[in-house]
C-alpha cells in the first residue's frame, strides 16, 4: 500500500513518517531528503536542486522524477511507501500516476504561523542528519555523533515563506485531486496524540 502525506513545511510529515514506517513497514520517501543526499556527496544533480531548494522553489520535475524512480525500484519499496513532499502539484500527481499508485492521502493540518516558528527553531547535525528544536534543545553539537548542528538555507525566514506560498498556490489544490482517499488530521498536539487517529486508520486499512 502506498500513502502520501500532504502538510504545510513544519507540520510534522518527517515524525509522523518514521511512526508509520515503524509500526506498518511502509518506506519513507521525501523527495527533498533524496536530494540533500546527492547534494551531500556533491552529486550533479543534487547541486542543480540545490540551487532551487535554497530559495524554497520546487525542483523541476524531470530532476525529481529521475530520482524518484531509481528511489522506487529498490527492494525494500516492495511493500509499499510513503510519500513526503511529492507530488506537490497536479502536474507532479498526474506524473506520480505514470510510475506508481496512490492508495490514501493523509493531510495534516497545521496553522502557518506555528508551521514558520517550528521551522525557525529547527536544526540539523551535519554528521547524521539528526533534527533538534532550539526550543527542547540548546547545544550546537549533536547528542549521537557530536557532529554541529546548523540551520538549512531552506529553513531561514524568507525561504520558509516563499516555501509556505508555493504551498499554498500549487499543493492544496492536490486536496480535491485526492478527495476519494482523503484522511485528516491535526498535528497541534504531542506528536503521539498525532499519530493515534492515523495509526488506527491504517490498521483497517492494511487488514
Amino acid at each position: 500500500m502506498n500513502i502520501l502525506l500532504i502538510g504545510p513545511q513544519g507540520s510534522g510529515k518527517g515524525t509522523l513518517a518514521k511512526k508509520i514506517n515503524r509500526d506498518f513497514g511502509l518506506v519513507p520517501i521525501s523527495t527533498g531528503d533524496l536530494f540533500r543526499e546527492l547534494i551531500a556527496k556533491k552529486e550533479k544533480l543534487g547541486l542543480e536542486a540545490k540551487e532551487y531548494m535554497d530559495k524554497g522553489l520546487l525542483v523541476p520535475l524531470e530532476l525529481t522524477l529521475k530520482i524518484l524512480k531509481a528511489r522506487l525500484s529498490q527492494p525494500d519499496c516492495k511493500r509499499g511507501v510513503m510519500f513526503d513532499g511529492f507530488p506537490r502539484s497536479i502536474e507532479q500527481a498526474e506524473a506520480l500516476k505514470e510510475i506508481t499508485n496512490v492508495d490514501w492521502v493523509i493531510k495534516i493540518d497545521l496553522p502557518y504561523e506555528e508551521c514558520i516558528n517550528r521551522m525557525l527553531s529547527r536544526r540539523v547535525c551535519k554528521g547524521c542528519g539528526a533534527i533538534y528544536s532550539t526550543t527542547t534543545y540548546s547545544s550546537d553539537t549533536c547528542e549521537k555523533c557530536g557532529g554541529k548542528l546548523v540551520q538549512r538555507d531552506d529553513d531561514k525566514l524568507d525561504a520558509i515563506k516563499t516555501r509556505l506560498e508555493v504551498y499554498d498556490k500549487q499543493t492544496t489544490p492536490l486536496i480535491d485531486f485526492y478527495a476519494d482517499r482523503l484522511f485528516v488530521i491535526s498535528s497541534q498536539d504531542d506528536p503521539e496524540d498525532t499519530y493515534k487517529p492515523v495509526k488506527d486508520f491504517l490498521k483497517g486499512k492494511m487488514k
